[in-house]
């Protein structure tokens, strides 16, 4: 007889654990044996006693939190199967950002998928997600309403470099999260031929730089000095968004302020953030994507951590799929989660227009 999913996996206050192989998946409080999908701070927390992850996950921390982040680490091979106690576990690639991975957990015939954060969209600066067949797939729904339709990133970066060359005397401040989000960005840039300098708010200097050891090119990066502010009309500055609206951004000329991230699909939010150039740019799958996702798993049960949960509860109800919500609290606090409700009807969100959103 197969394990049952309860019995792999449960959860608890610190959340998702596995008592065969006693460890905590993202747990949001510190624990004996932690595995860690990515470098998001509410997934991949401190003072854990083990942490168990992909490398780039592991020195993301590192950067984060300092060498002594845990107390012991182990390095995860995408791909390899290890024995922990009773069951068996895997590292997959998610997509999401750098060395961001899914979690297959196996015990007794039944394999249960944890996915972290993912995208299927096209990223340089990550591997590309892997469908990872199972017979449970846990999967977040951060943008899980139907309305949600992600445009291509390539035709969001575009638009930026047309508002550039349409303005070349004023600065485009781009805010952008720290990690994963404002290095895709550049990286698109250079794809699109941008060559000049990338300025950088000084909270994304020491990510930036732990990418470009990765290998990941991303051109000429300047840490915005404050007397050079008032010099920099013309040029492209990242900034994490909660600098934005505030005075650090006043002193640029007549700046223009865009906004990365996929909750700019939704126009109220970019009027409540003073967004004048809103770029659709997610690091997180949108409805289609989630859906594609589950049927390509083949999963017969879906549990649902945190997002939009009921609506993509119901979808799967609606084929045929067992599912329930989990109601994981701790999550989507870095990233593209916001505490905010999303739009319940498509009349929330902007229409399809010239620039490539997505209707």
């Amino acid at each position: 007889m197969a394990t049952r999913p309860t019995e792999i996996l449960s959860l608890t206050r610190e959340g998702l654990y596995c008592p065969a192989g006693d460890f905590h998946v993202d747990p949001v409080r510190p624990v004996a044996r932690a595995l860690i999908t990515h470098g998001h701070a509410d997934h991949a927390r401190s003072g854990h006693g083990a942490v168990w992850a992909t490398p780039e996950t592991l020195r993301i921390m590192a950067v984060r939190y300092g060498e002594d982040f845990c107390e012991t680490r182990q390095e995860a091979r995408l791909g390899e199967a290890v024995r922990l106690g009773e069951v068996t576990v895997s590292f997959h690639p998610a997509g999401h950002v750098l060395g961001s991975a899914q979690i297959a957990i196996t015990q007794g015939g039944c394999r249960i998928v944890v996915s972290g954060d993912y995208k299927r969209a096209p990223d340089p600066t990550c591997l590309g997600f892997e469908v990872v067949p199972c017979d449970v797939f846990i999967t977040e729904a951060t943008f899980g309403l139907p309305v949600f339709r992600h445009p291509d990133a390539r035709d969001e970066v575009r638009r930026l470099l047309d508002s550039v060359r349409l303005f070349p005397e004023r600065t485009h401040i781009v805010g952008a999260y720290a990690l994963g989000k404002a290095q895709r960005v550049m990286a698109l840039l250079r794809e699109e031929g941008f060559c000049e300098p990338i300025y950088l708010h000084g909270a994304m200097e020491k990510l930036t730089e732990l990418y470009k050891r990765e290998g990941i090119p991303l051109g000429e990066t300047i840490k915005v000095v404050a007397a050079e502010r008032p010099k920099l009309g013309g040029r492209i500055v990242l900034c994490p968004p909660s600098a934005i609206q505030d005075l650090w951004s006043r002193k640029f000329p007549d700046p223009v302020t865009a906004f990365a991230s996929g909750w700019m699909r939704v126009r109220a939010r970019a009027r409540q953030k003073g967004v004048e150039l809103p770029l659709v740019i997610s690091d997180h799958s949108d409805w289609d994507d989630l859906c594609r996702t589950i049927r390509d798993t083949g999963a017969g049960e879906v549990w649902v951590t945190h997002g939009q949960e009921d609506a993509l509860v119901h979808w799967c109800g609606t084929h045929g799929i067992r599912a329930k919500p989990l109601h994981m609290l701790g999550y989507g606090d870095e990233g593209e989660a916001e505490p905010d409700p999303a739009p319940a009807t498509a009349a929330d969100a902007p229409a399809a227009d010239a620039a490539g959103e997505a209707a």
